[in-house]
């Protein structure tokens, strides 16, 4: 519904302004937008054209791509404002003053990297397209919070369009979430611990996060047309579905990562470009060796000599428990590297350097939705903007593609770039980038199909895959996980593919992460079985279903249940045993869970096993589906779960195992049960023929608000793993088209 002071025609003399008009003007929680704004933002979404399609998808048209990203902002805006200005207060570095002082740090390591000043400085010197766009942003969110009055932003009460330049989440800026947020505070609080923090990514019993892309070439497509599968794994409802297009070229669809103005993971009607979480080395810590002079000077050491460690003084604002704002002071420290994150000894600082080109970085992820074939999109890619991602692509000429990273410096292969280097030796400084041709990468391999499971890219391809020993060890030191192996082995056994068997490859049942740790504790449990106090009972029918069990996930499975709860059961005590400095990928920690518990404590950890199932569900005869569930309840950005609400089996499970569908699924503290919160979110495959056909799904809907028919009507095809039409096309859209607007109205 509109607000009423749309209503108001601005030719009127001004003191005939009614008092309704005016609140109007003031926005959300009494924001002031001036009259000149109103007019022009009003102006502007009368070149916007909102179509709403059966599933709630928006497909938003303008007249130029600016408008696009007015109504795009807009459309967004209305289906989660609240994870739209999340994303900002966390990239701002302003959670503290809405999560309180818990979040200091956090705000803090954000605005090391980047401030709002520097922000401001790189959006007032962007090119005149780039301006353009991001004041769209601002405007497009902005006009939403003027047309409804209603909403309470939680801080944000106008967007600044310099706010894009600082999502710093890999493929924007610098990837700041490595830096381990304890050894941060432990310095900047003064506590001074020299300890080694493991970065909070790779703690071996976080929920895998990710994303699987498959290429199919059109030797090995059934319509001789080249496909592309599209699956990231995230956090549920990160990313909702949309289409934009204008009348300057633009026509993207995909997934987008609410309050940005780009198709993050999609394609247009020439090229589909699929991200996947890349472990390429493209940021490094430097231990700076610091001297303090007589004067209170800091100087650090470089080439033989002292430099002055730069110094600036830093305020946090944050919430106290009686609702006030307070701040927190800090002197923040840096050198050339960059700033210091930490302290590993008493004169030796960490300083951690990455990608620190921002605007680069927001044309590159936009530019490539404009891209028409794998030259182009290669010429986009040029600007080197991508921090934390891998490609894998597809286009209508028939070209698949992949490359392993993006931003990649150029750096002496002498050191050893997996730990920090000397900052004080000049060697260790970054040598530029290295060129787009020059990283790990392939293109139209032999054996017609590329996959990546966020592993190593020396399968990516079968035999056709890039030799490690070609490249220096920091552009590729990502290690194999089950995903991967799944992959290939579902992609090398087929020699033709449709759109319907890459849905089938993507949800391949195979659980790799079981091929050995099963077999293992079969011969543990026969070792025990010779004891002199054998196992019985119970236990021996639990171990036969193990034996029996076919490794593949399956809804009505007992043995799945048995296998992932004993599975997770013996890797938590094996996890005990794992030291600081050993780094252990997916496979090899399976290795060390085997040949670290001993016979016994296999077997107790399989009765354990059926000892909680039967006290949690009075048997341990579980089907898996009916532990592992879905269950959407409220759109909140935190979910809560209930045992006594509706919820869905779900078959698929956690990554770990080698699950290509990603479902990772935990208890809440009132539940038994098991509810997916990570995993498979928006999915889509794509044939590009003369005429691009897609499908796709995503997680519950592609509304959060529940009052809303689109807050769960994809759940059903989700839970199933099946796929919806894509509406690509005008003449499709319309004949689907549930709602037709213009923002405001």
């Amino acid at each position: 519904m509109p607000h009423v002071s749309s209503l108001f025609t601005f030719s009127r003399p001004r003191f005939l302004l009614t008092l309704t008009t005016l609140l109007g003007c003031l926005g959300a929680q009494g924001q002031a937008f001036t009259p000149v704004e109103i007019a022009r933002w009003q102006q502007q979404a009368k070149q916007v054209t909102i179509v709403r399609d059966n599933w709630g998808v928006p497909h938003v048209t303008g007249k130029t791509d600016a408008d696009a990203v007015f109504g795009l902002l807009y459309a967004q805006c209305e289906d989660d404002f609240a994870r739209v200005e999340d994303n900002y207060i966390v990239n701002i570095g302003r959670l503290a003053e809405v999560e309180g002082e818990a979040a200091i740090y956090q705000d803090l390591r954000a605005r090391l990297f980047l401030d709002s000043t520097q922000a401001i400085s790189i959006y007032q010197k962007s090119p005149a397209w780039m301006k353009q766009l991001l004041n769209a942003f601002a405007d497009g969110t902005n006009f939403y919070l003027y047309s409804h009055p209603t909403v309470k932003p939680r801080l944000l009460r106008r967007f600044q369009p310099w706010m894009p330049l600082m999502f710093s989440e890999g493929s924007i800026g610098g990837n700041i979430s490595v830096v381990p947020l304890e050894r941060l505070k432990n310095f900047y609080s003064q506590r001074k611990s020299t300890s080694w923090v493991r970065p909070d990514f790779e703690r071996p019993d976080r929920e895998p996060v990710g994303s699987n892309g498959f290429a199919i070439a059109p030797a090995k497509s059934a319509s001789g047309h080249a496909l592309l599968l599209i699956n990231p794994h995230t956090s549920f409802y990160f990313r909702p579905e949309v289409q934009m297009t204008s009348a300057t070229g633009l026509n993207a669809y995909g997934a987008v990562t609410w309050g940005q103005f780009f198709v993050y993971q999609g394609f247009n009607e020439h090229c589909g470009w699929m991200h996947t979480s890349s472990f390429a080395d493209s940021m490094d810590e430097y231990l700076e060796t610091v001297e303090p002079q007589k004067d209170g000077t800091l100087m650090y050491r470089y080439g033989g000599k002292l430099r002055p460690v730069q110094t600036a003084k830093m305020s946090i604002a944050y919430k106290q428990a009686d609702g006030t704002i307070a701040r927190k002071e800090f002197t923040t420290y840096r050198t050339h590297h960059g700033p210091v994150v930490g302290q590993q000894a008493e004169n030796k600082w960490v300083t951690v350097r990455m990608m620190d080109t921002p605007l680069e970085a927001l044309e590159q992820s936009y530019l490539r939705t404009k891209a028409t074939d794998y030259a182009s999109f290669q010429k986009v890619m040029q600007l080197n903007g991508n921090a934390s991602n891998n490609t894998v692509f597809a286009d209508s000429k028939g070209t698949i593609a992949y490359w392993h990273g993006n931003f990649m410096p150029r750096r002496d292969p002498q050191f050893d770039w997996s730990m920090p280097v000397d900052g004080s030796n000049p060697k260790t400084d970054w040598k530029g980038l290295h060129k787009v041709e020059e990283i790990v990468q392939v293109k139209n391999p032999a054996s017609g199909w590329i996959q990546n499971c966020n592993s190593t890219p020396f399968t990516v391809s079968g035999p056709s895959s890039p030799k490690r020993e070609q490249f220096p060890a920091y552009m590729a030191p990502d290690a194999e996980n089950y995903r991967g192996v799944n992959a290939v082995r579902v992609l090398s056994r087929k020699t033709t593919f449709t759109l319907d068997t890459l849905i089938a490859a993507a949800k391949d049942p195979y659980l790799a992460g079981f091929e050995e740790l099963i077999p293992a504790l079969a011969k543990d449990f026969q070792f025990v079985l010779d004891s002199s106090n054998p196992p019985e009972g119970e236990i021996l029918e639990a171990m036969k279903l193990l034996r029996g069990w076919d490794k593949r996930y399956s809804k009505t499975s007992v043995a799945q249940t048995l296998a992932i709860y004993w599975g997770e059961r013996i890797q938590k005590l094996a996890r005990t045993r794992v030291t600081p400095d050993m780094r252990l990928d997916n496979l090899s920690f399976t290795a060390f869970v085997i040949a670290k518990t001993t016979p016994t404590e296999k077997v107790t950890a399989l009765q354990e096993t059926l000892d909680e199932l039967t006290k949690d569900f009075g048997t341990w005869k579980m089907p898996w589906g009916e532990v592992n569930r879905f269950q959407r309840l409220t759109g909140k950005i935190q979910e809560t779960y209930d045992d006594k609400q509706p919820s869905l089996p779900v078959a698929f499970t956690s990554s770990a195992w080698g699950s290509l569908a990603a479902f990772g699924a935990r208890t809440a503290p009132n539940t038994k049960k098991r509810y997916g919160y990570v995993g498979n979110s928006f999915i889509a495959v794509v044939e590009f023929g003369p005429r691009v056909k897609a499908r796709s799904v995503l997680a519950g809907g592609n509304s959060n608000q529940p009052t809303s028919a689109h807050f769960t009507d994809q759940a059903g095809l989700y839970v199933e793993e099946n796929f919806k039409d894509v509406l690509f096309y005008p003449e499709d859209i319309r004949q689907h088209a549930e709602r037709t607007y213009s923002p405001g109205q």
